[in-house]
């Protein structure tokens, strides 16, 4: 089994909402696009007159309702998600008949809402969620390229082979592989991440400190943003924000009530996926659907349990090892595997932070990620009208709250005792997903997304 050699900056990415599989990787695959257009004979370019997009699978389904098309148009203007404007980008198309133009030097090639194209939601292609562009001239397609979405804003490139890097110093496919090797190194796991990191990309630890405090402030500032804001977010569900008044709530009880700090951390969650469901800036964690558990577990920590600033870090970067691992070995895309893959994920792994933060061992780690995950196995991704607000917000309260119940079942019981290993349950939760109907995996085809209530 080949080693996990992802980032940790590739799992937790700066982006605007709603979806990064739906807005993050399509950006990227849009700006790609544009990139290679710049490395095209001029003899081609000139004979250029426009291009198109085809979108398939749920970004078909659902594309729409998550701003696939504006995540495009802004990937085609050179835009990257981390950086771009996120009010500008959903201004885009605003007006159908607004044409848009990349230009190149004494070139111009127009696009505009027109020029996206809703294709088939079922398909043969390796991954459901797949985008096609092509520059086109009068005599037809000039030039293509075939991208995959394959979810937490990961792209792959029909034809590109993946330049994997070497395996890092301490190499791990899955959980039980990670348990040997920390036992043979005798690291902890947060040491372990940390030179497997400086190894990949070959940043200093000061560098990779300074870029994890840059992701950490970003998910603060989406919790801070949606509890300052009230109103109803955008699309025709009316849907009224509500952390606002659950932080209201919260600020009027007294703290030794017993169920005080649950209230907290629903109102954190609902702040952040309220954020990204208004298509504001959100940290995939591990992916934008789910953005809400990571970062309102982390603030819960801070104000309950007054963890300090470097074990918020150690803590993310465990929750990155699980992540890693359900990643490599199953999905993380809705797409894909349903809401169990997002909402799911991000349970275990804040199960595993919580644990760890709690200073437990790495059995009693797993066992709270696995708990997590376990119980969300077969959970759909079914958005009414598309639109990453119901029943998404309120899942990541859900969510995070089950991460806290996960870390305390696995933290008063004997760990030589659980039967079930986080890897079984990952390689349970892959084919779950592979059996679920394509109705219930982000297409808004099944489940609460046909509600008679919103037909």
């Amino acid at each position: 089994m080949e080693p996990i050699t992802t980032s940790i900056f590739d799992l937790f990415k700066i982006g605007p909402g709603p979806s990064s599989s739906h807005t993050i990787g399509p950006m990227k695959a849009a700006r790609d696009f544009r990139m290679s257009l710049f490395k095209l004979p001029r003899k081609k370019l000139y004979q250029a007159t426009s291009l198109e997009v085809h979108l398939y699978g749920s970004l078909s389904a659902t594309g729409k309702g998550h701003g696939t098309d504006k995540a495009v148009g802004g990937g085609l203007l050179g835009w990257l998600p981390e950086t771009c404007d996120h009010e500008a980008l959903l201004s885009l198309f605003k007006d159908p008949d607004e044409i848009y133009v990349i230009e190149m030097e004494d070139i111009s090639i127009p696009f505009g809402s027109r020029s996206i194209f809703y294709d088939a939601v079922e398909n043969d292609f390796p991954y459901r969620n797949t985008m096609i562009i092509k520059l086109l001239s009068s005599e037809g397609v000039l030039f293509e390229k075939e991208y995959y979405s394959i979810g937490g804003g990961f792209i792959e490139i029909k034809g590109e082979e993946k330049k994997e890097p070497s395996p890092p110093p301490y190499a791990y496919s899955n959980m039980r592989q990670l348990k040997e090797v920390l036992e043979m190194a005798n690291i902890s796991l947060p040491e372990l991440m940390l030179r497997n990191e400086e190894d990949l990309t070959g940043m200093s630890r000061e560098e990779i400190y300074i870029k994890l405090d840059h992701i950490i402030d970003a998910m603060e500032k989406s919790i801070l943003r949606g509890l300052h804001t009230k109103g109803k977010l955008p699309g025709p569900i009316g849907l009224e924000r509500k952390a606002s008044l659950l932080m209201q709530t919260f600020a009027s009880i007294t703290l030794d009530i017993p169920d005080s700090f649950l209230l907290y951390l629903d109102a954190c969650a609902l702040a952040a996926a309220e954020e990204n469901a208004a298509g504001h800036v959100v940290v995939t964690a591990p992916t934008s659907g789910s953005s809400g558990i990571v970062p309102a577990i982390l603030q819960l920590l801070k104000k309950f349990f007054y963890v300090d600033h470097q074990e918020i870090r150690d803590g993310l970067l465990v929750a990155a090892a699980i992540g890693f691992i359900v990643k490599h070995n199953a999905s993380i895309s809705g797409a894909e595997v349903g809401c169990q893959g997002e909402v799911g994920v991000a349970a275990a792994m804040g199960a595993a932070l919580v644990a760890f933060v709690d200073k437990l061992p790495i059995r009693i780690i797993e066992n709270a990620a696995e708990i997590a995950l376990e119980h969300q196995l077969g959970l759909t991704c079914d958005p009414i009208g598309g639109y990453v607000q119901i029943p998404c917000i309120e899942r990541n309260a859900v969510g995070a709250v089950e991460a806290y119940n996960a870390y305390l079942l696995a933290s008063c019981s004997d760990p030589e005792k659980q039967k079930i290993p986080f890897d079984h349950v990952v390689r349970v939760m892959l084919k779950t997903g592979m059996d679920m109907a394509t109705k219930y995996k982000e297409t808004s085809e099944g489940g609460l997304a046909v509600s008679e209530v919103f037909c």
